[in-house]
């Protein structure tokens, strides 16, 4: 286990090396000047200018560039905004709300895949299967922006049972509405993917065994059915987590949300590269370290999964 472990840490090192500069280069070759983007209409100072791009090391080449960005990380400095402020700050004020908003999300969503995903597969054929598959291919057939529309316009606006926008109120209970749309939209597959584990696994020897020794529907499901099922949706729920943290860019704008998306699309129009690198950093150490705890509990679900 410890081997095992240790040998994921360690891929972390060219993952972390490749996504920054694959990522760097593309903010750098990035068409537009951001130092000029910064003024606006305005007409800079061209000393002014040339400070600016001295000060961010604009004039010197990619790899020279990149070469700074990562001493500075490695000394605890994630760099600084066009506007002043350090990365590490705005990362602060931002990561909290997209981490309370996923993690909402993925509850939502593992919830709803679990509890319908069984049913499905438990009454396959039957009418409440055909209607959830259904509800799934629309789910998964329906843009997010348009569910955030309808969701915000008929939940909020005309029912008045959340608030149309987020703003500064993020705790976790101004953040259920967005949290419901995500959940809604990422839910249909992982449903999928728990219907056709548990109908693989109602056909396994282990439940047929477990029938014959007289074990009750109500134990067989839960411990014999359900725990052998979840490793598909665990892994699913995982991705999602990831995807979450750095793409619900259209979510948080629709509803006003505070979090990483806005920030980064903002830092990608404003060509700033520490900001949209340095957050993609963070990102890419904190997936792989998810995914870790994913497949570490791959081998509680499962017994006959061991790690060499």
């Amino acid at each position: 286990m410890l081997g095992y472990i240790l040998r994921r840490l360690l891929q972390v090192i060219p993952v972390f090396f490749g996504a920054t500069l694959l990522i760097y280069f593309l903010v750098f070759a990035m068409p537009g000047d951001p130092i000029l983007g910064l003024f606006g209409d305005r007409t800079p100072n061209p000393a002014v200018v040339a400070q600016l791009r001295e000060q961010y090391h604009l004039d010197d080449p990619f790899l020279v560039q990149y070469w700074y960005y990562i001493t500075g990380v490695f000394q605890g400095d994630l760099g600084t905004t066009f506007s002043g402020r350090p990365v590490s700050t705005v990362l602060a004020e931002t990561l909290p709300v997209t981490g309370r908003l996923a993690v909402m999300a993925i509850a939502i969503e593992f919830t709803l895949a679990i509890i319908i995903g069984t049913i499905s597969a438990l009454r396959k054929g039957k009418l409440f299967d055909h209607t959830m598959l259904i509800v799934a291919l629309v789910a998964i057939a329906i843009p997010i922006f348009v569910v955030a529309f309808l969701a915000q316009y008929f939940l909020a606006i005309k029912l008045g049972w959340f608030k149309p926008t987020v703003g500064s109120d993020n705790d976790w209970g101004g953040l259920w509405l967005p949290a419901i749309v995500l959940g809604f939209s990422l839910y249909a597959v992982s449903m999928r993917l728990m219907r056709s584990s548990v109908i693989d696994t109602l056909n396994q020897d282990w439940v047929r065994t477990a029938y014959s020794k007289g074990l009750s529907r109500g134990r067989v499901i839960p411990v014999h059915v359900l725990r052998n099922s979840l490793i598909p949706v665990i892994t699913n729920s995982a991705t999602n987590f990831g995807v979450l943290l750095v793409g619900a860019t259209v979510t948080e704008g629709i509803f006003n949300v505070p979090g990483v998306g806005n920030t980064l699309y903002q830092a990608a129009i404003r060509n700033e590269g520490p900001t949209v690198v340095s957050f993609v950093t963070v990102f890419v150490i904190l997936y792989v370290v998810v995914n870790l705890i994913i497949d570490l509990l791959y081998g509680l679900l499962d017994p006959r999964i061991r790690y060499a």
